[in-house]
Formats: structure tokens, C-alpha cells, sequence
């Protein structure tokens, strides 16, 4: 077996997409008279501070052999990357081994470019090591993600599918002509094995991107029949080309539990902590608060993309036990979903006479409270349960605020009771 890998060739403005690369090399693998046994997209670290737009890399895992398979990659990269952008500096990987094979070393290479980061030169190093072919343009980046593509099979468990339909080319930069009723019909027919098409709350269709480039929609779930029905059922605009991907999309794969005081800028973790702060609402509609585990602190925020979300987070209140998940940037946890361990539940409440049943008043410092009419008294406030809005368990940002990678509670497998978002 042979493994093609790939990463940034594409451009936030000039459009391009790496998944329209990968499968382009695909294509041309097959008519070289080679097997394509599937392509993988593999997200990586969505803090990265030069990834281009999604931060994906690309494998493609073939019979040819390996030299071929090279040949045909490097020449369409040269011919179609976007290297005029100055952030887009592509790189190619191709392994002479099955993509289970690969050294131990490049899988936890590409562990670690999904939860961490890398340096070129650590990339290029590993590549020399293992004897793999490689080429760069510009800086070459993006031999970073290419060799993590080719240790991502060995690497991760937990694999999901996207369906992509691609643009004709002529068509490349106009206004996408699709039925939006057709997709949120499509979309229910195959929840909750398709996720993530639509937004139903906010009216959105997630899968159809907002950016320039060659994607007309992209259909994301568990069952690869699911996902290419729900792309068979929408209508719209002639499509060029299709490719099915197998991802870690919707793993929390860039997840990795820590102590709330060991976490690090430019990662994302899965933290407990207390609220220990009443939730704020500031300008832009960004909600913060803080949580405490022992000595450390960490200010979290759930901002005005994450719509109705904010209102999970503004109903927790200071007591609340929560394990949190998100990115660290800016010193502050960007949250993309949390657990509600316990919830604190009682409030001290100044006591009512038992006697005539009206609020009692203050009588003086540190003397309690009194009924001045009925002449009964209360040591102090009174514990009292009062109504959550919350309920013990999982909640998350909406499917038009999720990252790629992040993990949507409809998938299961979480460890405590879910609250889903569709």
C-alpha cells in the first residue's frame, strides 16, 4: 500500500479547498490504474495560529506504487494550490506502507498535530528518518499536516464520514443555487445518523459553506449511506464531482483532559471546575465567568456565535460544579460545550414568621431577624431550594457554531446525560 498525504493548498480568499485536492489526486491515482481504498480527512489543532481555513490534512490510500503515486500528486499541486497567498505553503508525504504500519513515531506525530504543535523542521526530520518522498512549496508548512495524514490511520480510533459535492468549475465564486427546503427535509430524514447539516433553531444550512472555493455542500455523520442520501436528496445546481472522506470530524479527537491549572495557550482541553463567579454579559453579547479547581482559576466564555448557548451558560450560577471543554487563547477557556456535574440548588433566604407568614426583618447586626408584630425571631437566613433552568448533564454550542473536530452530544458515548442541539 501506498499513502498519499497533503495539507494547505488552499487559501481563505482565493478559495481552493485541500479536500478538492485530495480528491483530485484520487481521480487521477484511478486512471493511472491505480486502487483507492478510501481518503481521509484529518482535522487538526484548530488553535494552530497558521492554519489557512479548517486546518485539514489529507491522506489518500492506494495500491500504486509509490513513486507514481508521488508523481501525480506533486504535479497537481503545482498546478492548482493557491501559493500566491502568502499563508498557503503546501506539502506533500508519500509512505511506502500500509496506513495501519505506520511508525510509532509518526503516529504520535500525528496525535500530537491535532492536540499540540509542530515545528517544520521536527517534520522534515521524521520524514528523512522514515525514508519518506516529500516536496514543499514556499516554506513548506504544510509538510506538517502531509505526514500527520500519513500517521493518522495508526494514530486515532474513532472515524466519522463527510460527504462532499463539489462546484462546477465555471460556477466557482458565484452565489451557490440550492432548494434550502430540500436540505432540512433531507437533513431529517436521516437524523440523527447524518448531523450537523442543518441548524433548525436558527434556519441555517451548516453544510453549505459561506467561503469562496469548489465545495457545494459537505454532509457530515456516521453512517456513510446516510451522508451520501442526504446529498442525493438536495436540490441544487449541477455538480462536478463527488468524494466520500473518512474523518475524525465530530471526535473531540483535539480534546485532552488536564487540571484546570496545567492547561496551555493554543490547546484545547476537557476541564472541572466550580463556578465561581455570577455570569456576565458584555459588550457583543459575549458571556463570561470563572471557574476554580483549588488554586487555579480560569476564565471561560461562550461568545455571541454560540447563539442560545450563551443562555446554557448564563444560567449557571456561582456553586455549580462543571466540567468544561474548549480551546485556551487569550488566557480564557473558549467554551464548546460542558458537563453540569451538581448544581447548587439552595439559597440563604431571609426567614418568614412562622406565625403570620411575612417576611421577617433584620434586627440589627449579627442578631438575626424578627416579626416585630408577632415577637418571633430566626437566628439567621434560612436555607431554601430553589427552581434550575439546568438540568445535571451535557450541554453544547449549536451546529452552527461547532468546530469541525468537536464532537456533537447526538453522536453518544458521553458520561453523563445529554441535551442535544439540532
Amino acid at each position: 500500500m501506498t499513502v498519499i498525504g497533503l495539507d494547505d493548498t488552499d487559501s481563505r480568499e482565493r478559495g481552493m479547498c485541500t479536500t478538492y485536492a485530495a480528491s483530485r489526486v484520487a481521480r487521477r491515482v484511478e486512471a493511472a490504474g491505480g486502487t483507492v481504498e478510501r481518503v481521509l480527512l484529518v482535522r487538526l489543532n484548530p488553535a494552530v495560529e497558521h492554519k489557512t481555513r479548517g486546518n485539514a490534512a489529507l491522506a489518500v490510500h492506494t495500491d500504486i506504487e509509490p513513486d507514481r503515486g508521488f508523481e501525480i500528486a506533486r504535479e497537481l499541486i503545482a498546478d492548482s494550490a493557491e501559493v500566491d497567498d502568502p499563508r498557503t505553503n503546501p506539502g506533500l508525504v508519500v509512505a511506502d506502507h500500509d496506513p495501519e504500519s505506520a511508525p510509532d513515531a509518526v503516529a504520535r506525530f500525528a496525535r500530537e498535530a491535532v492536540r499540540d504543535h509542530h515545528e517544520i523542521d521536527d517534520a522534515e526530520a521524521l520524514i528523512d528518518r522514515e525514508g519518506y518522498e516529500s516536496a514543499g512549496w514556499k516554506n513548506a508548512r504544510g509538510k506538517i499536516g502531509a505526514l500527520a495524514a500519513v500517521g493518522a490511520w495508526a494514530a486515532f480510533e474513532e472515524w466519522t464520514y463527510e460527504h462532499v459535492s463539489y462546484r462546477e468549475a465555471d460556477r466557482r465564486g458565484t452565489p451557490r443555487e440550492i432548494d434550502f427546503d430540500s436540505v432540512f427535509d433531507a437533513a431529517d430524514e436521516q437524523y440523527p445518523a447524518a448531523w450537523d447539516t442543518v441548524d433548525r433553531v436558527e434556519g441555517q444550512a451548516v453544510c453549505v459553506p459561506s467561503a469562496p472555493g469548489p465545495i457545494l455542500h459537505g454532509i457530515r455523520g456516521d453512517d456513510a449511506d446516510a451522508v451520501r442520501a442526504v446529498a442525493e436528496d438536495i436540490e441544487s445546481e449541477p455538480i462536478e464531482s463527488t468524494q466520500l472522506f473518512v474523518t475524525n470530524q465530530g471526535t473531540d479527537a483535539h480534546l485532552r483532559d488536564a487540571d484546570l491549572g496545567a492547561v496551555r495557550e493554543g490547546r484545547s482541553y476537557r476541564v472541572d471546575g466550580t463556578v465561581v463567579d455570577t455570569p456576565e454579559t458584555r459588550e457583543g453579547g459575549h458571556v463570561f465567568l470563572t471557574i476554580a479547581e483549588g488554586d487555579a482559576r480560569r476564565q471561560c466564555a461562550a461568545f455571541e456565535p454560540t447563539k442560545r448557548f450563551r443562555d446554557r451558560v448564563r444560567a449557571l450560577r456561582v456553586g455549580d460544579r462543571i466540567t468544561a471543554c474548549g480551546e485556551i487563547g487569550d488566557e480564557t477557556l473558549k467554551l464548546e460545550k460542558f458537563a453540569v456535574r451538581e448544581l447548587d440548588d439552595t439559597e440563604l433566604v431571609t426567614p418568614n414568621c412562622p406565625e403570620c407568614s411575612r417576611s421577617m426583618k433584620s434586627a440589627g447586626a449579627d442578631q438575626g431577624y424578627r416579626c416585630r408584630d408577632c415577637k418571633t425571631s430566626k437566628p439567621s437566613k434560612i436555607e431554601q431550594t430553589i427552581e434550575r433552568d439546568l438540568e445535571v448533564g451535557w450541554y453544547e454550542v449549536p451546529p452552527c457554531a461547532r468546530r469541525h473536530v468537536a464532537k456533537p452530544l447526538v453522536r453518544g458515548g458521553f458520561d453523563a446525560p445529554t441535551h442535544p442541539e439540532w
